[in-house]
């Protein structure tokens, strides 16, 4: 079987490094290839020019398509995946589009795995991990109020003024800022227009607990029940968020101003405009590194008191292995990999699994890649 990985962006390298020095059957697809060449012709020279007629002409079935490429890229890719009877792992979010193939892929034996980067991803079998424990404790109760938090951020680890800095194109995070958010909060759907409305703060449970800036981002109440809440659990908040450095919110003041007043082709001309300043003025210099910080935390509470409080905290930062980032994206998407052609991962459109043993592997692989992963119980 071989696998097609598509893109050779600053974010998918050490995952395919990871793939082709296991001696697995790698082609690499890239738009350029003298790119790819730098990336990883010093392991394969199996790389090729991406076109999707080329690549649907080398994908054979029980093959594994990868796509790091732009969003738009994943459902042409999957849809090519169904059709040559081969699988789809990607990093991204599910898209309705994507999750619309899913009686085609079950039908076709074919599985389309999505969510298994860093958020979304790891935080995934983060949260899986908290529900199954707290599911099998004496704590248990489905009366119990609840209140879970998934926070991930990258963030500089040396801070400057902006408190923030960038790896690849600023213009992503500049249109986030003007999506709304839904979330649970005190019992009730919690919906934000704009993330600059909800900024709160975040202590940290790191050996040396740290304060953070954070908001909710996108849907987070779908992810109850892909977490395995069930529908008559009372759950107090959940909120899947971002987590920027404390000052964030401040040194942004007049980013928000304006994103909030831009609108049309004109509005978009002018977030290029930002975009291009950012990434002249806050990008990470060469071997800069950067840090990852992540929590995941379960809180149970009866009669107003917490019977069980946990949480899963990652702190990884850039180091001689590369970007903190480009570890903890791509690892997991190659442990998808491996798992979808070892048929641990069922057919149809997947996310990170929840699946035990899958989890506690994924996850011992993510203590290698970060400095501190730890489960921190509050009430030890």
């Amino acid at each position: 079987m071989t696998i097609h990985w598509c893109g050779t962006g600053l974010s998918a390298i050490p995952g395919l490094r990871r793939l082709i020095e296991a001696g697995l059957d790698v082609t690499v697809w890239n738009r350029t290839q003298e790119k790819a060449r730098a990336a990883v012709g010093d392991l394969t020279g199996d790389i090729r020019a991406f076109d999707i007629d080329s690549l649907s002409r080398a994908v054979g079935k029980g093959d594994v398509i990868v796509s790091m490429l732009p969003a738009e890229w994943h459902v042409p890719l999957a849809s090519l995946a169904i059709s040559n009877g081969a699988h789809f792992v990607s990093s991204s979010y599910i898209s309705p589009e994507m999750r619309a193939l899913d009686n085609k892929a079950r039908k076709a034996g074919v599985a389309l795995v999505n969510e298994v980067g860093l958020d979304p991803g790891i935080d995934h079998l983060m949260a899986h991990s908290l529900v199954a424990a707290y599911r099998g404790s004496d704590a248990f109760d489905p009366d119990n109020h609840l209140s879970f938090i998934s926070y991930c951020g990258g963030v500089p680890k040396i801070p400057n003024a902006f408190r923030y800095k960038f790896s690849w194109s600023p213009l992503g995070v500049l249109k986030a800022l003007r999506s709304p958010s839904r979330s649970i909060r005190d019992h009730a759907e919690w919906r934000v227009d704009r993330p600059w409305d909800a900024i709160s703060t975040y202590v940290a449970p790191l050996p040396t607990p740290e304060q953070f800036e954070v908001y909710p981002n996108r849907d987070s109440i779908p992810f109850m029940e892909q977490y395995g809440f069930d529908p008559d659990w009372k759950v107090r908040d959940f909120v899947r968020g971002t987590l920027r450095l404390n000052g964030w919110a401040e040194a942004w003041a007049e980013v928000f101003r304006e994103v909030e007043t831009l609108d049309g082709p004109e509005g978009e001309a002018r977030l290029k405009e930002m975009s291009d300043r950012f990434w002249a003025e806050n990008a990470y210099e060469p071997g800069e590194p950067d840090r990852v910080v992540l929590c995941v935390g379960l809180r149970a509470e009866r009669d107003g008191k917490a019977v069980w409080h946990r949480t899963w905290v990652m702190d990884a930062c850039g180091d001689e292995r590369g970007s903190a980032m480009a570890r903890l994206v791509s690892v997991p998407v190659s442990l998808a990999v491996e798992a979808v052609l070892s048929r641990e991962i069922p057919a149809g459109v997947q996310a990170a699994p929840g699946d035990p043993k899958l989890v506690d592997a994924w996850l011992a692989e993510v203590d290698r890649l970060a400095q501190h992963l730890q489960l921190v119980n509050h009430l030890a």
